[in-house]
């Protein structure tokens, strides 16, 4: 039947655009090209100038032949390469694929082999990792070893070892010159198309890659903005890693508000507060190890400022002391929760100006809360266990009943790459299953109480808690091995190790940290290791919630 408001003109070029947040870098240098885009050390770049390296970069990916659907991996830190390549590369079509430089040479190989990258963009510090990982690829014959950028960060000293230029690999710069200055770039002919992928850790240790598309970039770069009360021209500190869920889309969300990235290669207290106070930094983002060096740094630091700073949490909450302690350096702590898998945070501890009265106890409990959706995520239940398999049921708002959290709406991924197993499982009933147990206050405010899945957050980074087991059982001592999530003060969560020795064998913690420094990446190290008898079900499972009140008992 014919609608009173049908046209009878479809949707067109004068009414319609795909949603995509490059448009956002093109208007950031079209209405404020003067104005500063990047701060690094003695490198300052206005949005013009950022622009304009993006499309040259752009164009020079497309004449190596990246296009549509092509993954490039990036191994870079906070600098202000990072920052070009989330625009230039899905502005020459292709998937940008920001690789943790935390990682180990083996797992980054599975990685770049998984994704089939054609190129890797690395810097020159983590060169040694990267040959290490491209030389035990297990490529067959129809595929090609990926081509190595290099960048020099002029303003760093690297290593001796890293001296050394691989010959087959080429410079950035020189690959940047060789882009065409005019190369018009177009917007992706479907918003559905990857924009990045991101590999997060599952149950079984094995990465999944999160496959995320333009619309979501675009839609939670905004949500950044509403959910954060930001205003135009931010000042934003990279004190989180860019690796991480892209950064949670705030190399966008910072280009839509024509702000200015003042970009950190490493996390230092002391360049912390000294960039705060050169640069008037409005915003920064972290882990809670990030709030607790703040705090705890010294007094001398501390009064270098007297602007307000804004800082957006994930992962633990902070307890009442750094809170404390961040407002006593008018510092404004806003809590969210998320997921690779939607785009970062997507999940807001949204402050009730009310609340700024109670006592600093009370509004650390209230802080604890995970909160309610994020502006641009269509729907957010905790749902009860026994209703997943079927069509979900919400637990009552009674901050007692646990369930699940589920996520439906445009921030959620596409899915995983190349796994229709695990996608049709976290998609299962029209929802996306985040593995993540909660309760639901009466005021609607979601706050986690387990992991179902036995992720560990350290400082940030999720551990797979399986991963850490699977390297422990190569030890020839260890008879049976459990690892949980012990509390720490500094980095929110840390490994707790429990191990049972076979007979007639020797083993101490530090024997077992050295085996694990070995064959995992640093911050996944067990901080605490306990020998015993393993705490088992009737039916011989192991009982990790158990564990987990021991390990946390001091």
């Amino acid at each position: 039947m014919t609608s009173m408001f049908d046209t009878d003109l479809d949707k067109n070029l004068a009414n319609y655009t795909e949603l995509s947040p490059l448009t956002f870098i093109e208007r950031a240098a079209s209405v404020y090209p003067e104005h500063t885009a990047v701060v690094y050390g003695n490198v300052r770049r206005n949005w013009r100038e950022i622009y304009q390296r993006c499309i040259q970069l752009a164009s020079a990916l497309q004449q190596i032949g990246i296009g549509k659907n092509d993954a490039v991996a990036v191994l870079l830190p906070n600098i202000p390469e990072m920052l070009e390549c989330h625009f230039a590369i899905p502005m020459a079509g292709g998937v940008i694929n920001a690789l943790n430089i935390r990682l180990d040479a083996s797992t980054l190989a599975f990685m770049i082999e998984h994704s089939e990258s054609k190129l890797v963009i690395v810097d020159r510090e983590y060169l040694p990792v990267i040959q290490q990982a491209l030389n035990t690829l297990s490529l067959d014959k129809a595929s090609v070893t990926p081509q190595i950028i290099v960048v020099d960060d002029a303003q760093f000293t690297y290593p001796s070892a890293t001296n050394d230029f691989p010959h087959e690999a080429t410079a950035y710069e020189t690959l940047l010159d060789s882009g065409n200055p005019q190369f018009a770039w177009t917007l992706p002919d479907d918003e559905w198309n990857a924009i990045a992928l991101g590999y997060t850790s599952g149950t079984t240790g094995l990465p999944k890659g999160v496959v995320t598309h333009h619309r979501g970039a675009y839609l939670n770069a905004v949500s950044n903005v509403m959910a954060w009360n930001m205003n135009a021209h931010p000042v934003y500190l990279w004190t989180l890693p860019m690796f991480h869920c892209n950064g949670w889309c705030f190399p966008w969300t910072i280009a839509a508000l024509n702000g200015t990235h003042v970009c950190l290669r490493s996390v230092k207290v002391d360049t912390i507060f000294r960039l705060i106070a050169e640069e008037k930094v409005t915003h920064l983002c972290g882990a809670p190890i990030i709030l607790s060096m703040m705090s705890n740094a010294d007094a001398a630091l501390k009064s270098t400022f007297n602007h307000k700073i804004n800082v957006m949490t994930a992962a633990s909450a902070p307890p009442p002391s750094i809170l404390e302690a961040m407002a006593n350096m008018n510092i404004h702590v806003t809590h969210t929760y998320g997921l690779t898998e939607v785009y970062g945070p997507a999940v807001v501890c949204a402050w009730h100006q009310q609340w700024d009265q109670l006592a600093i106890t009370e509004q650390a409990e209230l802080k604890a809360r995970q909160g309610v959706r994020y502006p641009m995520l269509e729907r957010l239940m905790v749902a009860e266990m026994d209703s997943l398999d079927s069509q979900p049921v919400p637990v009552p708002n009674d901050g007692q009943t646990i369930g699940e959290i589920l996520f439906r709406g445009n921030v959620v991924m596409k899915g995983y790459l190349k796994n229709p197993a695990e996608t049709q499982k976290a998609f299962a009933s029209g929802w996306f299953h985040s593995g993540d147990l909660a309760v639901c206050h009466p005021d609607g405010y979601v706050e986690i109480r387990d992991r179902d899945k036995d992720i560990i957050i350290s400082g940030g980074e999720n551990i797979s808690s399986i991963e850490i087991e699977k390297a422990l059982y190569k030890h020839p001592a260890v008879a049976e091995v459990a690892v949980v999530a012990k509390k720490d003060d500094k980095w929110g969560e840390v490994p707790c190790a429990f191990i049972s020795i076979k007979p007639d064998h020797e083993l101490s913690e530090e024997s077992v940290q050295k085996h694990c420094r070995a064959n995992l990446a640093g911050f996944k190290i067990p901080k605490k290791v306990i020998f015993g008898e393993l705490s088992k079900t009737a039916t011989g499972k192991i009982q990790k919630n158990v564990l987990r009140d021991i390990a946390n008992k001091d």
